[in-house]
């Protein structure tokens, strides 16, 4: 069956006519591949002298439906006859099922959630969707290989999540080891794909007109974070090895805990308080904690983006007023210098100057990842902080010493500082008089010390 030109990309023609017996794409998101391989299926099953069915397994329920739906809407295109025959449950007592879709050849279209066992005995094509978000890429490769023994293909199409996946491990199977499983590869960018006129196509389905600049412009600027525009859109796996704090340590202790002015006002628990301040472009980022017991629970994030040095040092000053704000560790770092000093000199014993050094950047990150680990705070449900927590990573130099570096779409991480300098706050301080301590409160916990 020849192509018409106008109904597909390069890159999405180019994977439809290769034949290989094994064959995997790395892609960006939303760039129409899926819908490719749905023609490529149908064309499969109703070609003259066609003999295997295809399998095809997707990450969930709604995506297999959703590649079914692709499929009945190319046999239309086509003026093909194919029947929905609906969910048909194959092995009642795994209760493994597909959606499955029949041709006039009797040759069917069986699409399938993840289960990497509802492939067992199968013979066919497969096709294996989103490979890298399945639970257990290993075991359905393991057992979709051998589906297609008899004659079938093997074609796996998917965004990257992460280095450590099978999916990764193929990749660089195929491009640091020889390929010696015989892969034919393709890769599609997001830039590619908008070369290539994806951008138009998307375009003639909203009915808007965007140019290519500001599409490529808005998808990235929509990223929580570089980590994820490389990731989805540019086929650059994530190295979660090199991530400091993880999404396990994060989403174990999210909750919706941010309060106003007034609830600080009243509160009855010890408040603790972070600033790191911004440099030019950078924020400025006030983090305020209140401690219950041994846990600290976000109370208040303040970004002062563009703001004027007064205007910072209100917002700052309105806080350390409050009565249970026990101790503030600031960043005097640079411009912040001016700010620390004025803001010791009038509130004395409740502002420590903090200036960031490599060692001292170690171990307040440190101490805010030990309190993730330990479960002891508890920090509000956020894409901007999820993406400045995620957004740190640290580095070992050729000189063997650690640093940390990180960015996120709109900060260098300022949110991850000013939430280290909080804990900080919060440590239990040596080398200080006892009357000192009692004046801050804190003479309760002196003899723990």
């Amino acid at each position: 069956m020849k192509l018409r030109e106008d109904y597909f990309l390069g890159y999405q023609k180019r994977w439809i006519e290769d034949g290989a017996r094994l064959k995997i794409m790395e892609k960006s998101r939303q760039i129409g591949l899926t819908h490719a391989a749905a023609f490529s299926a149908v064309r499969r099953v109703i070609e003259k002298g066609a003999r295997l069915d295809i399998w095809v397994s997707s990450r969930d329920e709604p995506l297999a439906r959703l590649f079914l739906e692709d499929c009945k809407a190319w046999a239309q295109l086509l003026d093909v006859v194919a029947h929905d025959l609906g969910e048909i449950i194959f092995d009642r007592e795994k209760k493994f099922s597909a959606y499955v879709l029949e041709f006039a050849t009797k040759l069917r279209i069986y699409s399938l959630s993840s289960n990497p066992n509802a492939l067992a005995g199968k013979r066919g094509h497969v096709i294996l969707d989103e490979f890298a978000l399945h639970g257990d890429q290993r075991m359905l490769y393991r057992i979709a290989k051998p589906v297609t023994t008899w004659g079938g293909q093997l074609e796996i199409i998917s965004t990257h999540r992460g280095v450590g996946t099978v999916f990764n491990g193929i990749i660089h199977d195929i491009h640091h080891r020889g390929n010696p499983m015989g892969w034919s590869h393709h890769k599609v960018t997001l830039q590619e794909a908008i070369e290539q006129g994806v951008v138009e196509r998307i375009n003639g389905k909203t009915g808007e007109a965007e140019s290519r600049e500001g599409y490529l412009a808005r998808v990235r600027a929509e990223c929580l974070d570089e980590e994820q525009w490389l990731q989805e859109y540019c086929c650059v796996p994530a190295d979660e090895s090199s991530v400091f704090i993880g999404y396990d340590l994060i989403d174990a202790c999210e909750d919706d805990c941010l309060k106003d002015f007034e609830y600080l006002r009243k509160c009855e628990n010890p408040l603790y308080l972070g600033f790191d301040v911004g440099r030019k472009r950078d924020l400025s980022v006030i983090d305020v904690g209140e401690k219950v017991g041994d846990v600290m629970w976000d109370r208040m994030r303040i970004e002062l983006a563009g703001k004027t040095f007064s205007e910072q040092e209100a917002e700052l000053y309105r806080l350390l007023e409050l009565p249970k704000l026990k101790r503030a560790c600031i960043d005097a770092t640079g411009l912040g210098m001016q700010l620390a000093e004025r803001a010791k000199y009038r509130f004395g014993w409740k502002v420590e100057a903090v200036t960031f050094t490599g060692h001292v950047k170690e171990e307040l990150a440190y101490n805010l990842r030990m309190a993730f680990e330990d479960r002891r705070v508890r920090i509000t449900r956020d894409p901007l902080l999820r993406a400045d927590l995620r957004g740190i990573k640290k580095e070992v130099t050729t000189s063997g010493n650690i640093r940390f570096i990180g960015e996120s779409a709109d900060s260098h991480c300022d949110r991850f500082w000013a939430k280290a300098l909080r804990q900080e706050a919060a440590k239990p301080r040596r080398g200080v008089s006892a009357s000192v301590l009692m004046e801050s409160g804190e003479i309760v916990h002196y003899g723990d010390r």
